[in-house]
């Protein structure tokens, strides 16, 4: 009779909290053979910039039970066999946990959550959902477009906004684009900020034709950057800054500057994708690039 597994079992003890980590030598990133005690190493080293994102915001989890080469899913609610400690928010019909710090992180990451998602609105402190407090612009590229042809969009739209007095803060997606976040002063429904997205990007594919597309038309989508304003609808969520992507390299939702997207614009494969060690190199470096968003 084969021997039955049996996962390796870490204590810790974060912020006075007890936890036990289990297999921290299983595989997450096959191609790079991350392991999911780096993972855990990661969102520890990055969390003094990571939780002030997450903060007062309602967490949706991606979780790879059996890392990215395996199925994933999407988790809303508190998870099955949740800590009395980990604070969660009713939302409609979804308890979602909340993530105020290096215990709750390292709880739900322990549970093979690699990617956080997060709305653009916060709730109080009686839980009760709050104004967006940020406006987001999701650039989706359709191939053979790329992530140069997102940093050329990027920069007509930081023009645009910046004449509504809008300071727009770039992130390279971990994925295929990028976003690009605005501080609300929070006196706009999502509904309103919605509509602001929206006009936005039928602005922009009126003026760029050639470049940017405000609907999501499949046979219209080569070759031109989706400009997403639909993440702005309150139901929606984006990936957090600093989350890893569970995609076959582990990869960063990573902000960026704007010295990097003027460059990228310029010259094709100047603009990449961040892998999880060179955010950290980064953070070390430059601290929150995003330090005035939240």
């Amino acid at each position: 009779m084969a021997e039955r597994y049996v996962p390796q079992v870490t204590r810790v003890e974060v912020d006075g909290r007890r936890l036990k980590l289990t297999s921290l030598d299983k595989v997450m990133y096959p191609a790079t053979e991350t392991t999911k005690g780096e993972v855990l190493d990661y969102y520890a080293r990055v969390a003094g910039v990571l939780l002030p994102h997450l903060a007062r915001r309602p967490v949706t989890r991606v979780r790879w039970p059996h890392g990215v080469a395996d199925q994933m899913f999407f988790e809303k609610n508190m998870p099955s066999g949740a800590p009395s400690w980990l604070p969660g928010v009713q939302v409609d019909d979804v308890r979602y946990p909340l993530v105020p710090g290096m215990a709750e992180l390292t709880y739900l990451v322990n549970l093979n959550s690699l990617e956080l998602h997060v709305p653009q609105w916060t709730v109080d402190d009686d839980g009760a959902r709050e104004h967006p407090d940020r406006l987001v612009i999701d650039l989706d590229p359709g191939k053979p477009a790329g992530l140069r042809e997102c940093a050329r969009v990027a920069l007509l739209v930081r023009d645009r906004l910046e004449r509504l007095g809008l300071e727009l803060h770039p992130v390279t997606s971990g994925s295929k684009g990028m976003q690009l976040y605005a501080r609300l002063g929070g006196d706009l429904t999502s509904d309103q900020v919605r509509d602001l997205a929206q006009q936005l990007a039928q602005e922009m594919t009126k003026k760029h034709p050639e470049l940017v597309l405000w609907k999501m038309t499949k046979s219209l989508r080569p070759g031109k950057v989706f400009l997403d304003w639909s993440q702005n609808v309150a139901a929606k969520t984006t990936i957090s800054p600093y989350s890893l992507r569970g995609r076959e390299l582990p990869h960063v939702a990573a902000p960026r500057t704007w010295d990097e997207v003027e460059a990228g614009a310029e010259d094709d494969g100047t603009l990449a994708q961040l892998m999880f060690d060179e955010v950290l190199e980064r953070v070390e470096r430059d601290g929150d690039l995003l330090a005035d968003l939240p």
